[in-house]
């Protein structure tokens, strides 16, 4: 028997080794997905208008909110936005289609002006510019310039949407000949809301200014944060002349994105605030600012290490300890003795006592251990880690599942909860 087919029969009998065949398969096809992809785009679905949806943080649930608003089919979960995941995104828009919906992520210099080529947008969502990619463009003026070429690959006919509080982002509407639209809590947006308040562990309410016309907007995603994607699927539907009444239900019946400030119950009564995609410094402020709005007995936070600190890492640690410790009453943290010693300096600072920071050194499965006996009814934990850390097995753990993975970091972009891995295979 070839040695090659012995491998691979050996690489069947293991769940990591299945996992290794399919992503090997994924490798050698994608050149042949994305020429598929190109041509598909500029034949059968050349007149689907497509919007793209780029940006640091918060593009799956845009891409869910645009998806909403204009009656598409909407995902809970999304995770690849990026490589080959782009051309068979593409490949999935049907001949006919009035709209397309599809989340672009990139992690180097001049991906984004391929990724545009590939999928022709007719408007582009941009989120917002931040932290995320410092290691690979150094600047947040080198990250808006790459994220840019999205907008600039518009067509004298198409539309961005901007986030016009987000001066990286509003800088964009210099790059494009096509319309743009801005959206926000600024006045100065075309599309805008003010009066954003909690709705207890409902989600939020606030009121929306578009087009004239006002309307008290209800939604069951949780944090002012959370308002940005509604208000980026209202413009992109308002622009594309569709009624607002039909629009604004299916945001207030829009789920929250898994893993994204995800409310989930926890059997003691107690609420799981599940935000473990991304670690960014801008996600954990605004994390801690959503835990901040809720109502609870008494407020927990699970934190990992910062995800591409933006500077020195002293003030940053001691900045979300303090923020932490106006926020919460106790606070796990799942890192190393240095940046626990910094973390600490900003919690008693912020004035927990000493004893309310534990440092969890064994990762996920000890935080779960130690945390579960502890919940009780009325208590708001926030789980939130960065992206390698995958903090959603501790809050597997505390439902009840039998999670066996113990690696401490995984650059997998899989979900953990149909992760092969999961069970320590």
């Amino acid at each position: 028997m070839p040695r090659s087919l012995i491998v691979v029969g050996r690489s069947l009998r293991t769940a990591r080794g299945r996992q290794r065949l399919r992503l090997s398969a994924y490798a050698r096809l994608a050149p042949a997905v994305r020429a598929a992809a190109v041509a598909h785009r500029r034949t059968l679905v050349r007149r689907t208008r497509v919007v793209a949806v780029v940006g640091s943080f918060g593009k799956t649930t845009a891409a869910r909110a645009v998806a909403a608003a204009l009656g598409l089919p909407v995902s809970r979960y999304g995770s690849r936005n990026s490589g080959v995941a782009v051309a068979a995104a593409a490949l999935r828009i049907r001949p006919g289609d009035r709209h397309a919906v599809i989340e672009v992520g990139i992690s180097g210099e001049g991906q984004m002006a391929r990724y545009a080529r590939l999928i022709r947008p007719d408007i582009a969502v941009v989120t917002c510019v931040g932290s995320e990619h410092l290691s690979s463009f150094r600047t947040l003026e080198a990250t808006r310039a790459e994220k840019a070429k999205m907008v600039e690959a518009l067509p004298l006919g198409g539309l961005a949407v901007l986030n016009g509080d987000d001066l990286h982002v509003l800088w964009m509407r210099d790059a494009t000949r096509a319309r743009v639209i801005t959206y926000g809590f600024g006045v100065e947006n075309d599309v805008r809301a003010s009066g954003a308040a909690p709705d207890g562990w409902a989600g939020a309410r606030f009121t929306l200014h578009v087009g004239g016309e006002v309307h008290d907007v209800r939604t069951q995603l949780i944090g002012r944060q959370m308002v940005y994607p509604v208000l980026a699927a209202v413009a992109v539907a308002h622009a594309e002349g569709l009624e607002l009444g039909p629009v604004l239900a299916a945001m207030a019946a829009l789920e929250p994105t898994a893993n994204r400030l995800e409310p989930i119950r926890h059997p003691s009564g107690a609420l799981l605030l599940l935000d473990a995609f991304k670690g960014a410094l801008e996600t954990i402020h605004a994390a801690l600012n959503a835990l901040d709005e809720l109502p609870a007995r008494r407020k927990i936070v699970v934190l990992g290490d910062v995800e591409e600190p933006p500077g020195s890492q002293g003030p940053i640690y001691k900045e979300v300890g303090r923020h932490a410790a106006h926020v919460a009453e106790r606070v796990y943290y799942l890192g190393g003795k240095t940046n626990l010693a910094r973390l600490r300096a900003g919690t008693i600072e912020g004035g927990l006592p000493r004893e309310a920071l534990i440092h969890v050194r064994r990762g996920s499965l000890e935080a779960a251990e130690r945390l579960g006996p502890e919940l009780r009814a009325g208590d708001v934990v926030l789980i939130k880690g960065r992206s390698t850390e995958h903090f959603e097995r501790i809050a597997l753990v505390l439902l009840g599942t039998n999670v066996g993975c113990e690696v401490r970091l995984c650059r997998r972009r899989h979900d953990c909860e149909t992760c092969p891995l999961l069970r320590g295979e």
